[in-house]
């Protein structure tokens, strides 16, 4: 079996001997109560960590709650910022995960469309005249997942303007934003209109480290911090110290992380273009596929009526995986033409092979 359907990292891009030794680093500070490393932690995060991640944004410490992983910071946003009811907007196609967890707030979710330059910030704004009001807008602006779509400079000064018009906050959610392979990076939701103060940004070792380290962060106004930081600490007390620290030790040796990231991005510029390069091969005009300038991930859409969710079946039967576009909408009905295609985790011949095999699965006749 040949998976395109993970979002996970390419397994050589996990350093696992640096890790060790920011590990060894990490359990060689003693504490006054024993190695800090294996000690309980403030719900907020290490001062050595939160101080990193607030340089790196510009922000004091009180902006900044370290969670476990930026996926929940999603879910402590979820909770924080609404109640049962309220209205949470996200693009259409949106990350599944963050569905489950507006789900799980009991949140009433409404869907804007999106397309190459990210969720329709227009059409956002006709709703809003027409009478929406969300206490949210969830976007993943940099190599969206699933479409990898970046979006545009304009929308996000557009998006920032109708969030300080309308009162509802901006969730910046952004762990593919070092992943940039091609073009000219776009400064950030909260950068592209400063002073607005509804913008809370997430971030996450996962895709520039390790996903095992189970690191995030949140970048907010205070008062959110404040209320999530009480929600953490309920759920979990705090995110373990341990990998706190192998974060906090990898970050600041900046040389060697700006390298690590130069491999990774050539790695994955490698592999992105071996899928196109198999998809136009193999598949040809049977489907559309979006232009990748970073990320993890290659959307693409049937233009011959194939539904995707049903050639799922065929294509396990043919060894190779994907994610139909329908486990990305609200209901599970839309986007059946579509599919999420990641080239991350597969060198570019077996890239080709996976393409070759969902081409015979594509052509073969149902049963």
């Amino acid at each position: 079996m040949l998976s395109l359907a993970g979002g996970l990292p390419a397994p050589t891009s996990l350093d696992a001997e640096r890790v060790r030794r920011a590990a060894d680093a990490a359990l060689d500070r003693m504490g006054t109560l024993g190695p800090t490393a294996l000690q309980y932690g403030p719900t907020e995060g290490i001062d050595e960590l939160r101080a990193l991640v607030a340089e790196r944004h510009g922000v004091g410490l009180d902006q900044v709650l370290i969670t476990t992983g930026s996926q929940q910071g999603i879910d402590l946003l979820a909770r924080t910022l609404c109640d049962a009811g309220d209205v949470a907007v996200v693009e259409a196609p949106s990350y599944l995960g963050a569905l489950q967890s507006l789900a799980a707030a009991e949140v009433r979710v409404e869907a804007i469309e999106g397309d190459d330059a990210g969720i329709d910030v227009e059409r956002l704004a006709g709703a809003l005249r027409a009478g929406l009001d969300p206490q949210l807008v969830y976007v993943v602006p940099n190599f969206h997942n699933p479409t990898g779509s970046v979006l545009s400079l304009e929308r996000r000064v557009a998006l920032c303007e109708l969030s300080a018009a309308h009162g509802f906050f901006v969730i910046e959610d952004d762990p593919y934003g070092e992943l940039r392979f091609a073009g000219a990076a776009v400064p950030s939701v909260r950068d592209s209109a400063p002073g607005t103060g509804h913008v809370i940004r997430l971030g996450s070792a996962s895709k520039i480290l390790a996903p095992g380290l189970r690191v995030g962060w949140m970048v907010g106004p205070p008062a959110v911090i404040d209320a999530a930081t009480r929600l953490k600490q309920a759920a979990d007390l705090h995110t373990p110290s341990l990998t706190q620290l192998i974060v906090a030790t990898l970050l600041r040796d900046e040389t060697r992380q700006a390298a690590h990231l130069d491999d990774v991005r050539a790695l994955y510029r490698e592999r992105s273009a071996a899928l196109h390069t198999a998809l136009a091969a193999h598949l040809g005009d049977h489907v559309a596929v979006r232009p990748t300038t970073g990320g993890m991930f290659v959307w693409a859409t049937a233009t011959d009526g194939t539904d995707t969710h049903v050639l799922f079946d065929r294509a396990i039967e043919h060894g190779v995986a994907y994610v139909p576009g329908s486990a990305f909408s609200l209901d599970g009905g839309a986007f059946r033409d579509a599919m999420r295609l990641s080239f991350a985790t597969l060198a570019p011949e077996q890239l080709d092979v996976a393409v070759a095999r969902l081409a015979a699965a594509w052509t073969a006749p149902e049963r």
